[in-house]
């Protein structure tokens, strides 16, 4: 067909070789460029952070480049966030199916995060380590932005339109009330620490261990109800691109995000960097590891400049923002399409790992057959794999057949975390701050 049209106008003929050439050139034009910085002050030592910009969804095709930025902010030692560093990225691309489209690559990485994030706290927790790490992850490629955390380090967006968004919840017990209540409800004991004379002083603990967190990496000496499953968030950029901030508590205790959003502003990013920390410094000194990570997402320079926003609502408003969550995520929803630059793609929160891997009957299946675990990829024999969906009240599959599939350990780990397992815990009770 396309033949006969390239004659019907009159055109000559294209090579297919001088075709995908174009292609290739054309994306590349219309891509954003990508410019990053990093500060750090350190106290305890704890903090840790990846910055890795030459990854590639199709190996050895550099029109596919996407890039990572991830923090992970350890607590109680700093093994667990080392071995996060070292092991999640990798993870969490194994768990994507090969052979994807772009946007079924979008698509699948929700999923494959959950697996990543999970698998590396098994694997991690088999170590006999006691140590515990925040994460956060977040993945650029073009303007497609996608954000996976536990714990209380955050990232938001600063738009070129002025809007501050937040692409991360806040796993503190102190100020997450659902979390509070799953944690209970799965066996775990939260509250204050206490002192001689029966005063509780600081902020809302899980007991046993005293980690202020619901979620993280590691922590086997707290419970398998601290989850690793992460919050998962991915939105699409206008072409007017923008600025993602990434960093660790040390930064929000000190900073709000309109604050260190502002308190950067018109710097590149390596000086915006620097000044958020030093912002940070300069309102409640060092008290803890201080790290922030500065993301630019520049617009080519051929784009023509941003229309600016309208003063007031506009009926033939040329942005549509389309949501993918649950009706919880509304209120951030409507947020963000206020902005009038972002359109949110996906997010999920939930901690139920039959709610977070889905209802597909073909999920880890390999091209020649055989099954894969869910969340580990180990080949799973015909009689070894049991449904994520079996013998789970949260699941809404009534196929407890339908994969995916999950093999005996991440089973374990699974039934575990939603509190039909008990934790066996041997480590005396730690102060986790």
């Amino acid at each position: 067909m396309a033949s006969r049209e390239g004659r019907r106008r009159g055109h000559e003929l294209v090579p297919l070789a001088a075709l995908l050439s174009r292609e290739m050139k054309n994306e590349k034009m219309e891509k954003p460029s990508v410019r990053y910085g990093h500060a750090a002050q350190s106290r305890k030592g704890e903090d840790y952070f990846l910055v890795k910009t030459d990854c590639h969804r199709v190996p050895g095709n550099p029109s596919s480049t996407f890039s990572v930025f991830a923090i992970f902010d350890g607590h109680n030692g700093n093994a667990a966030a080392i071995y996060t560093k070292e092991h999640l990225l990798n993870h969490v691309l194994s768990a994507v199916p090969r052979g994807l489209g772009r946007e079924e690559w979008f698509q699948a990485l929700p999923r494959a995060l959950v697996a990543g994030f999970v698998k590396t706290d098994k694997e991690f927790q088999s170590r006999g380590e006691t140590s515990g790490t925040t994460a956060t992850f977040v993945i650029v490629d073009a303007w497609t932005v996608t954000v996976a955390s536990v714990g209380d380090s955050r990232c938001i967006l600063d738009t070129n339109g002025g809007g501050i968004s937040t692409l991360t919840v806040d796993h503190r017990l102190e100020e997450n009330v659902e979390e509070r209540e799953r944690v209970t409800a799965s066996g775990g004991e939260v509250g204050r620490l206490s002192i001689a004379g029966g005063a509780e002083i600081g902020p809302l603990r899980c007991w046993p261990g005293g980690l202020c967190l619901s979620r993280s990496i590691g922590d086997m000496d707290v419970g398998e109800f601290i989850v690793p499953i992460p919050y998962v968030k991915q939105v699409k950029l206008s072409k007017a691109g923008g600025r993602l901030i990434i960093a660790s508590d040390g930064i929000w205790d000190a900073l709000s995000s309109d604050m260190a959003a502002k308190s950067c502003r018109g710097l590149p990013a390596e000086l915006a960097a620097r000044q958020v920390v030093k912002e940070a410094l300069r309102t409640r000194g060092l008290k803890d590891d201080t790290t922030c990570i500065v993301v630019d997402i520049i617009p080519p320079e051929n784009s023509p400049p941003p229309s600016p926003l309208p003063k007031k609502p506009n009926k033939l408003r040329a942005f549509l923002f389309r949501s993918k969550s649950r009706d919880s995520a509304n209120k951030v929803a409507k947020k963000l399409s206020a902005v009038g630059i972002v359109e949110e793609l996906f997010e999920e929160g939930s901690a139920m790992l039959a709610e977070r891997l889905g209802d597909d009957e073909w999920a880890g299946r390999t091209t020649s057959g055989i099954f894969t675990c869910g969340v580990c990829q180990a080949d799973l024999a015909p009689s070894e794999g049991v449904s994520v969906h079996a013998g789970s009240i949260f699941s809404t599959s009534s196929k407890p057949w339908q994969g995916p599939f999950l093999c005996a350990g991440c089973r374990n780990k699974k039934d575990a975390m939603e509190g039909k397992r008990p934790s066996v815990v041997k480590v005396a009770k730690l102060i986790q701050l």
